[in-house]
């Protein structure tokens, strides 16, 4: 992995564990918390070193104990991750997802439309910024062709809101109703973080999504942050607007889940 994707991936972290307890273990770091039990960013390991099948046992029981309140095991996994440790997941049954992580350094691309934006700091604005984050979920489940589970919406919803502050939530109106979010968070070191960048279907293809990517780069770069880093779904489309927008791909992680009681 280079440079680059270290970098990306520390911040990444560190911006999952804002609003939960990060704590060490042997073999690996662990998010927890318990009020989001369903939330797989809340509640998992990372950073793991665990390799030697007695290791990889240890740090699979403590797991266990520290996740008994939630439906799910989860793990996030990188090129620096133990090759024995991937394996054991695979061969435990559990389901990866791949994710992009990608890095700003210049300026962003392109020049955006003019849009009304606005930095959500009231109740109404966290009411329509919530509504919003239950449509993105609704929308990234029906591209699944899983089930809608709406009470993983309402708790990912209750997840931005923790965030927020150090988040920075933007807003996008048009007609005097929020119809586009995208989120930006300081970082690490001078490296910041872009996340929950969505648009409503009904208003896409009107500039709406890169008015909120450079507001979220200015917002960013007037704070004092130079890179900015963001996770794109392998699987998905917005991966080409970021790299169009000048993002390039730095490394890979893979998100693994399993649910215990479905083996019941």
């Amino acid at each position: 992995m280079t440079d680059w994707g270290r970098v990306a991936i520390r911040v990444d972290q560190a911006h999952e564990g804002l609003g939960h307890r990060s704590f060490g273990v042997t073999g690996a770091v662990f998010v927890r918390n318990p009020e989001l039990p369903g939330i797989h960013v809340a509640n998992y390991g990372h950073s793991v070193t665990a390799a030697s099948p007695a290791e990889i046992d240890g740090l699979l029981a403590v797991a266990e104990r520290e996740f008994a309140h939630c439906p799910h095991r989860c793990f996030e996994v990188d090129s620096d991750t133990p090759p024995p440790f991937e394996r054991r997941l695979v061969s435990d049954g559990y389901e990866a997802r791949e994710f992009l992580m990608m890095v700003l350094e210049g300026e962003l691309e392109g020049r955006p439309k003019d849009a009304e934006l606005r930095l959500a700091t009231d109740d109404q604005d966290w009411t329509a910024a919530d509504r919003l984050k239950k449509l993105d979920w609704a929308e990234a489940r029906a591209k699944l062709g899983r089930d809608p589970l709406p009470a993983v919406g309402e708790s990912l919803a209750r997840l931005a809101r923790l965030k927020t502050p150090p988040d920075r939530k933007w807003l996008a109106y048009v007609d005097g109703q929020a119809r586009g979010m995208a989120s930006v968070w300081d970082g690490l070191d001078g490296v910041g973080y872009v996340e929950d960048v969505f648009v409503e279907p009904a208003y896409r293809h009107r500039g709406l999504a890169t008015a909120l990517m450079h507001r979220c780069a200015a917002d960013a770069r007037a704070r004092g942050i130079g890179a900015l880093t963001l996770v794109a779904d392998a699987a998905d489309t917005p991966q080409a607007m970021y790299a169009a927008m000048g993002f390039r791909h730095v490394a890979t992680k893979r998100r693994y889940v399993r649910y215990p009681k479905a083996d019941c």
